[in-house]
């Protein structure tokens, strides 16, 4: 009989303690900010809005530019046009997104439940959300809609005034003022700055007198001139797949802020990898951002028997570049940083690989970074996916190099990497530091081509590549260059100019990542390797060079696509990467030149810029 209880107690406790693993290994992050009050939250961890999990901000409320949930008689309280409102709004769903979007929260329930959501304290780190919203001014008292801090709301009132919001229609092309309603018929209808409002939009003849903003002509110049001059192209094909490779190319001039949706090609082809995976999936990432898709692609992978293995870049002093790697790598056991003990030296060097191979069979690489502005398609990048055992052979073994902890200058070189024939096509592969793919792959192509070398990256400071683009020019090679505005003081850059080299700086918030070259309608260059000297002699890297027509003819034309939509003034100018000459740099949520501050705090973005310019 003692047994018997014994045996009873013994599963009781074993169970409890499963419970108990299971609850503090769940942590309720946030999965949408609907309003600043109305959040969706996975509390069980299935990166998944379930039944449940939409939580209301009790006893205060705020404006929102969702116009279907904009409280009208908190507008008329407060002495606002609905106009106004939306302005607010749109401020105080920047503030909440900012705040939360997929953050790890405490939640408190008070009790209190509708149909529609359940009442909640939401805690950040122990500080208090619904407080935070009041001492930011965005707080209205949910009984009577009054103001809980004046002095903040007149701040944020002023601010909205300034913003020059109006209401894209995508399906009609047309743009209102905050007030139309015509503005909030289309469900695809979004609020924006005026000076992002494209240049093929039509404004709406019902709330606009003479075809401009209810401002005036001159401050309606003032924020459109910036798209004045780019046109109106449709763009070309950004996928093909022939035989058994799939290129994709990612437009930043149509898709202007970052998000973890996973609506992109780029994105859905990497989950949908993940999900057909049977066997093995091997990873080298410069960084991860959690992505709830991609997580929960990977977690069912696990759960169903696939061998997961990741290798990742780590720094001696900053740890990860990106802040979500160390949470995402958390959730998986086989796994390998960069980290050379007792010398740092090595271990300062990237690991900037960003593959993944997929059953021994597939490999997914290029230039994208599998984090928000990657996935999203906000960055301009290229990714190849080839579907080749002989390629996938070659990545395994320089995965199985780092992963045993050989990265940098401790690998060995490659062997039969060049010239793998697969279909029509003709592949080499190079890995940086050990193989030296831009000195012995690129250089060579751009000394053979007779008709166009057009280059597409982030930047250049190879001098093997400039000199070979400078010789290449000067023999009458249509030579044509599309630099990051990060990357425009480099020795290179200014010989490039210096040599009548048309180059032209990108002027849009997202980063021309790609670090690509093209070729005759013959080569693509694609991969995570800069056109750098740390890019081939210290970093880890990947390089493809592929000798195929059709895929080159495609990123041809996708070339001069973008090549047209960065105005010709670029030729000669440069840009801050962040400010009011770079199309949605402040108020896309990113720090996009590296310098702490971010949209209106940046000094580029300021009012006063272009007064400073002249």
């Amino acid at each position: 009989m003692r047994e018997k209880i014994s045996a009873v107690i013994i599963l009781i406790v074993f169970a409890l303690f499963v419970i108990y693993q299971v609850l503090i290994g769940q942590k309720p992050t946030v999965i949408k900010v609907i309003t600043p009050t109305l959040i969706q939250i996975d509390t069980n961890g299935n990166n998944v809005v379930d039944k449940n999990e939409t939580f209301c901000i009790p006893d205060i409320t705020t404006f929102t530019s969702d116009t279907t949930k904009n409280s009208e008689n908190a507008t008329k309280e407060n002495g606002l046009t609905y106009g106004q409102s939306l302005a607010i709004g749109y401020l105080a769903d920047e503030y909440a997104h900012k705040l939360l979007d997929y953050k790890t929260v405490k939640i408190k329930p008070t009790g209190e439940k509708t149909p529609e959501c359940e009442y909640a304290n939401i805690y950040l780190d122990d500080i208090n959300y619904s407080q935070s919203l009041k001492e930011s001014g965005f707080a209205l008292k949910l009984s009577d809609f009054s103001v809980i801090n004046k002095e903040k709301f007149n701040e944020i009132k002023k601010h909205a005034e300034n913003l020059k919001l109006v209401i894209l229609n995508h399906h009609s092309g047309k743009y209102h003022t905050l007030d139309c309603k015509y503005g909030h018929v289309a469900h695809d209808a979004i609020i924006l700055p005026a000076r992002d409002i494209p240049k093929d939009a039509k404004p709406c003849q019902f709330c606009h007198v003479n075809q401009h903003l209810n401002i005036n002509n001159k401050q309606h110049n003032k924020f459109t001139d910036l798209n004045s001059d780019i046109p109106d192209i449709t763009p070309p094909p950004g996928k093909m797949t022939h035989e058994n490779i799939t290129l994709i190319i990612t437009d930043f001039t149509r898709i202007l802020k970052p998000d973890k949706t996973c609506n992109h090609a780029v994105c859905k082809e990497f989950v949908n990898s993940i999900n057909n995976a049977k066997r093995s999936i091997d990873v080298a990432a410069y960084g991860w951002a959690e992505i709830p898709a991609v997580v929960k692609a990977f977690e069912l992978a696990q759960k169903r028997g696939v061998e997961i293995r990741m290798v990742y870049d780590t720094n001696s002093k900053n740890g990860n570049y990106y802040s979500e790697t160390q949470s995402f790598l958390a959730k998986f056991q086989n796994k390998h940083s960069d980290e050379i003990t007792k010398n740092p030296k090595l271990t300062n060097m990237l690991m900037h690989n960003k593959f993944a191979i997929f059953d021994e069979q597939k490999v997914y690489t290029g230039s994208m970074n599998f984090s928000a502005t990657g996935l999203s398609g906000f960055n301009q990048n290229s990714i190849l996916i080839i579907n080749s055992k002989a390629v996938a052979d070659i990545y395994e073994i320089e995965f199985n190099q780092m992963y045993s902890g050989k990265f940098h200058t401790q690998k060995t070189a490659s062997k039969n990497n060049t010239n793998i024939v697969s279909g029509s096509s003709i592949i080499s592969v190079y890995f940086s530091p050990q193989d030296k793919g831009l000195t012995e792959g690129v250089v060579p192509i751009i000394r053979r081509s007779k008709k166009y070398v057009y280059v597409p990256t982030f930047l250049i400071s190879h001098d093997g590549i400039k000199k070979e683009l400078i010789n290449a020019y000067n023999r009458g090679v249509d030579v044509k260059i599309i630099v990051d505005a990060n990357n425009t003081r480099t020795k290179a850059f200014k010989e490039l100019r210096a040599a009548n080299i048309p180059i032209k700086v990108e002027n849009y918030a997202g980063k021309m990542h790609s670090k690509s070259l093209l070729a005759d309608d013959e080569y693509i260059v694609v991969g995570s390797e800069n056109f750098s000297y740390s890019g081939e002699n210290k970093n880890d890297e990947n390089l493809v060079i592929i000798k195929n027509s059709k895929l080159a003819i495609l990123y041809r034309d996708f070339f001069n696509y973008l090549w047209a939509r960065i105005p010709d003034k670029y030729l000669k100018k440069t840009i801050r990467p962040e400010s009011t000459d770079s199309i949605g740099s402040c108020y896309d949520g990113i720090d996009n030149n590296f310098d702490g501050r971010i949209d209106n705090s940046d000094a580029g973005c300021k009012k006063n810029i272009n007064k400073r310019r002249k």
